[in-house]
């Protein structure tokens, strides 16, 4: 009985025991399996988050690729046409620091570069074609020239030399338009000339000009100051552009003004006109053009084409020469300088070749009536000599009214000195110079005075015969010059078929 007890006991714990065992095991696995089910939602939600990240970056980059084709890529291909043109960032500034932003930078450089060695290669072939377009062009317009020019020498009537002169200058200014393209396009400028007086190639720039006859030109230069063979047409077509620009852009009753001066590192061409001017933003772009520093597309030159400027800019990086257009002119309008430097200046006897016959004279001439003409030397200011200023002043007494007794001046006076029409003012005799100085002595005179009664003056003056002034001469028409050159060549051909009964040509 007792044993049936204990093994009931020994029993019920045992049982009890695994019941305990199961409850915990039972316990620890529902743990477990609560703690499984939050890392699970933990792990949904992490995936959740990262699928809402990869969604909003792909909008971004669907934004910023939409924003390339719409907006950044149209700009580019502006930009590449005209430099001021802004191209605008990525929408976002923290896509630009990410990978794909980069990479969208990398294709805007590229696709940058792509079109401007596009638009230079389709820039030469239009060059290449417009070459050889302008090539022909001027060719005919050459020969059509040298046909004018024969019919002016054929031809003496007056009305029909009129006619011809009219058409040969309207062929000059289509020829100047042609050799203009053609510099633009990288062509040479078309003739080859000797060396020629510089002042001759500023006239023949301006007889290309509709308003030619506006053009004042001073010459300030030393006689004989010409430019090397290549260098004449370059000047000629530069001076004809910028003096083209002036007349364009001024007044008709207004001049503009040309000024040749000597400068150390050469001759300077001044170009004053008095039209409208210009702002600073067109003045900037208009040095650009003519400094040709850098190369100038036809697409750069507008429409129509504006191409005055950029054949000045082929024209002075191919020849060393410049332009300056940053100075606006005392007459309120534009000022230009051509600086022609040393190495393009010669040197052409102006007695054995002198410039043409409408060329202005030089202002540096000096000399006397019995002695040629002589220019200033080493840039320094005309002197007279000893010589020169004797004869002058014997020539004037030869040619000076006569004075009545009463008005004879006596030596040494402090009051007056008598100036004759010449412009030199007698101071005496030369009693403080050598008479035998020779010409070339640059020695100047010295003043003396003279000493008069009182009243003198006032009688002298009241004595000399009133001389009447000279009439100008009436400015000659291109009508007067046509019939003037007619009746040239009639007694021209008068005096061949003199000379030659049989009418046979002379030459």
């Amino acid at each position: 009985m007792i044993e049936i007890t204990v093994l009931a006991a020994s029993g019920l714990a045992g049982g009890t025991l695994l019941a305990l065992a199961l409850a915990g095991g039972l316990l620890r696995s529902h743990r477990d399996r609560s703690r499984l089910h939050d890392e699970i939602a933990d792990l949904r939600d992490r995936l959740d988050n990262e699928r809402s990240k990869a969604a909003r970056a792909s909008d971004a980059v669907t934004a910023e690729i939409a924003h390339l084709a719409e907006k950044r890529i149209p700009a580019v291909a502006t930009r590449a046409a005209h430099p001021h043109v802004q191209v605008p960032g990525p929408l976002s500034v923290e896509f630009a620091r990410t990978g794909p932003g980069a990479a969208l930078d990398v294709v805007i450089d590229g696709l940058l570069t792509v079109m401007k060695q596009e638009r230079k290669r389709v820039d030469a072939a239009a060059r290449a074609g417009m070459r050889g377009t302008t090539r022909e062009i001027q060719a005919g317009l050459y020969r059509l020239q040298d046909v004018l020019r024969g019919l002016q020498q054929q031809y003496d009537e007056p009305e029909l030399a009129q006619t011809l002169f009219e058409l040969d200058h309207e062929n000059e200014q289509s020829l100047r338009r042609a050799q203009v393209a053609a510099v633009v396009c990288g062509a040479w400028v078309g003739l080859a000339r000797e060396e020629s007086h510089l002042v001759d190639a500023v006239t023949g720039g301006q007889s290309r000009l509709v308003g030619y006859h506006r053009v004042r030109i001073n010459n300030h230069l030393e006689p004989g100051t010409a430019l090397v063979s290549h260098a004449v047409e370059p000047v000629a077509i530069i001076v004809a552009e910028l003096l083209d620009n002036a007349l364009r852009h001024s007044s008709r009753d207004t001049d503009v003004t040309v000024n040749l001066e000597r400068a150390h590192h050469g001759v300077a061409v001044t170009i004053d006109d008095a039209g409208v001017g210009m702002s600073a933003d067109e003045r900037g772009y208009a040095q650009r053009m003519v400094a040709g520093s850098e190369p100038i597309l036809l697409s750069d030159l507008g429409d129509p084409p504006r191409m005055g400027l950029a054949a000045i800019g082929q024209l002075t990086r191919q020849f060393d020469l410049s332009v300056d257009l940053s100075t606006p002119s005392p007459y309120g309008g534009v000022r230009a300088v051509l600086l022609v430097s040393n190495h393009l200046l010669s040197h052409v006897d102006p007695v054995r070749r002198p410039p043409a016959a409408a060329a202005p004279r030089s202002t540096r001439l000096v000399g006397t009536p019995d002695q040629p003409a002589k220019a200033e030397t080493n840039g320094k200011l005309p002197v007279r000599t000893a010589s020169a200023s004797r004869a002058l002043r014997a020539n004037a007494r030869r040619t000076a009214p006569p004075t009545s007794p009463d008005t004879t001046p006596y030596p040494n006076s402090p009051h007056t000195e008598s100036t004759y029409p010449d412009g030199v003012a007698d101071h005496g005799p030369d009693t403080d110079t050598d008479p035998d100085t020779e010409p070339g002595d640059e020695i100047l005179p010295q003043r003396r005075r003279r000493r008069v009664r009182p009243g003198a003056e006032a009688s002298a003056l009241a004595a000399r015969p009133s001389v009447p002034e000279q009439a100008q001469p009436p400015a000659r028409t291109p009508e007067h010059s046509a019939a003037a050159l007619g009746a040239l060549q009639t007694g021209t051909a008068a005096a061949r078929s003199t000379a030659d009964p049989e009418g046979n040509d002379p030459r």
